[in-house]
């Protein structure tokens, strides 16, 4: 009897032992693999490419909706051009100024992975409403809207709710942008030389991602909703949307996420506040000012920056006094970091540069509105084949697509030759060299416009001057905007804090939307002014009746002054020293200054 107790106990530590063997064993395996998930590397190329993809989708989806969206107005809703063309320069500038709210709630609240995600969401839900609105409601009856066929006058509730969809689209595509713009860079260290490289070349390829979507939408969906099925046109952009979405949310396991940084409003109005306090405190030295010990700043997760010797008056909001000292713990309205007065003195050295992208914006726009409606009044006919009006824009998007590569393997090394710079051109250079290809776009434009009135076929509103004419103004704004709008990119984005990046971003796009709705502005004082009497004004309803080339000459003078402005302000701007920076890096303000001295 005692054998056989004996006998099972002997088994029972066996199986005991054995269990606990299985367990260490499987315990040690699901340790192997959490080691190998955790060195497994995030970020990347492979992760960037996504979002390229998923921006390029997101474009195409947008500009299904906004290429002939002037079209729609004046065809579908009975708009008449000079209304329709200001209706659009207001929900442009409208997505472009939702580019900022989605940049804060990125930067301070919901992260980058989310905030981008929520936005493509409501751009999604945009876009079904959109597509449903028309099916029902407008499109009566079916085809109409082709240039021919005439449709039925709206209804309240459609129009009503077709507004509603073109601003959910505005709204989703316009805080999407800038945040994918920053996460995506965000795939990259800058801290690592090669990578710091890479994430340079992600900015042109962004806008690369970014034209190669709007190219199907100006060329295939265009012609689709030119042809009368604007329903079909709006449900290919909702697939592109839904698909884009799949696509970004197929990378979260691979991204490299940045946590949100919190609100940056109090902490620039600490600084503020602060300095206003100790305005006449006298002055002391860089090195007296405060900071917090440590690699990182006070603001978690953000490097420090280094002090400049600008706005002076700023820094007493960093100097420590007997009364700070006194207080059992700093207040922060009272007393800064120099990190966080640097970050309000970023804000306002970039600002200036920023007013001046402006002008260029007006220039942009003109794409969207007035070529579209200049091109309907030229003959656009190949053969039995007519071209859509709004698909010149193509050769945009081509002119983009190619000057990126030209910039990246031709200008870049020669230029670099040149000057040292491995960037080729600093990013102030570029956006200057943009600022004037804008120009000589608005010179072709009213040079084709000056012909086409003089090839007015009596008795119509159509021109027999061919609507190639186009092809110059359009190829030099594809050309500008490679210089402009990437150099923006690439300067707002790298020159704002830490915790602010993605609002850096956002001021690419908020530049576009002041500059759609300066755009408008100027379209009412032009006809206000020169439509008195039994004038017509130089946007008339009859485009053959005005003289929109003196309105492109118009543009083209405010550019030439907005141009002396930026070069001024280009030479008195310093860049952001970040503690630990390269050297090199830390002396743009320095090579910028030394060029524009040169010009």
């Amino acid at each position: 009897m005692a054998t056989i107790v004996s006998t099972n106990a002997m088994q029972v530590q066996t199986n005991e032992k054995n269990s606990a063997g299985v367990q260490n064993g499987l315990k040690q395996r699901i340790i192997i693999k959490l080691k190998v998930f955790r060195s497994k590397k995030t970020g990347g190329w492979y992760s960037a490419f996504l979002c390229l993809v998923n921006q390029g989708l997101a474009t195409l989806a947008f500009f299904g909706v906004g290429v002939n969206l002037v079209l729609f107005l004046v065809r579908v809703l009975g708009q008449d051009n000079a209304t329709a063309a200001n209706n659009v320069s207001k929900w442009t500038g409208t997505v472009y100024l939702c580019s900022l709210l989605g940049a804060f709630i990125s930067d301070s609240y919901w992260g980058r992975f989310l905030t981008s995600a929520i936005f493509q969401l409501i751009l999604l839900l945009g876009l079904v409403i959109m597509s449903v609105t028309s099916w029902i409601f407008l499109i009566k009856p079916e085809g109409c809207g082709d240039g021919i066929l005439n449709c039925v006058p709206p209804s309240p509730l459609g129009t009503a709710l077709f507004y509603l969809a073109i601003y959910l689209v505005a709204l989703g595509y316009g805080g999407h942008q800038p945040t994918i713009a920053t996460f995506g860079s965000d795939q990259f260290d800058e801290a690592n030389p090669k990578e710091k490289i890479s994430r340079a070349a992600y900015f042109g390829y962004f806008y690369f991602a970014l034209n190669a979507g709007s190219l199907i939408s100006n060329t295939i969906l265009v012609y689709y909703e030119d042809g009368g099925k604007w329903t079909l046109g709006f449900w290919a952009s909702t697939a592109a949307a839904l698909l884009g979405l799949f696509i970004f949310l197929l990378g979260t396991p691979g991204y490299k996420y940045v946590k949100s940084f919190g609100n940056p409003l109090p902490r620039v109005a600490q600084v503020f506040v602060a300095a206003v306090r100790k305005w006449r405190v006298a002055n002391v030295e860089g090195e007296e000012l405060y900071e917090v010990d440590g690699s990182e700043s006070s603001i978690k997760g953000t490097r420090k920056i280094l002090h400049s010797n600008d706005f002076k008056k700023l820094d007493n909001a960093a100097i420590v006094t007997e009364e700070d000292r006194q207080r059992p713990a700093f207040n922060p309205w009272r007393l800064c970091t120099i990190t966080q007065v640097e970050e309000a003195k970023c804000i306002i050295r970039m600002c200036p540069i920023w007013l001046c992208t402006i002008m260029y914006s007006v220039i942009f726009t003109q794409m969207a509105s007035l070529f579209v409606e200049q091109g309907e009044v030229m003959d656009a006919t190949i053969g039995h084949f007519r071209l859509p009006a709004a698909s010149m824009s193509a050769f945009d998007i081509c002119s983009v697509l190619t000057c990126t590569f030209l910039y990246r393997f031709m200008v870049v090394p020669l230029a670099g030759k040149l000057n040292g710079n491995p960037k080729g051109l600093t990013e102030l250079q570029r956006m200057g060299v943009g600022l004037i290809i804008g120009m000589l776009s608005m010179i072709a434009a009213g040079v084709t416009e000056i012909y086409r009135l003089k090839h007015v076929i009596p008795g119509k509103e159509a021109s027999s001057l061919s609507i190639f004419w186009q092809i110059p103004q359009y190829i030099l704004v594809g050309a500008s905007e490679v210089f402009m709008y990437v150099g923006q990119l690439e300067f707002f984005n790298g020159q704002a804090p830490d915790g602010i990046k993605s609002l850096g971003s956002s001021l690419c796009m908020a530049s576009m939307s002041l500059g759609n709705y300066v755009s408008s502005m100027l379209v009412n004082m032009v006809m206000t002014i020169t439509a008195r009497g039994e004038r017509h004004g130089w946007i008339p309803e009859n485009l053959n009746n005005g003289h929109i080339d003196r309105f492109y000459f118009l543009l083209f003078g405010l550019a030439l002054v907005d141009l002396f402005a930026f070069v001024v302000f280009a030479k008195w701007y310093k860049g952001i020293q970040h503690e630990g920076s390269d050297e090199s890096c830390t002396k743009d303000g320095e090579k910028e200054s030394q060029v524009f001295d040169k010009v």
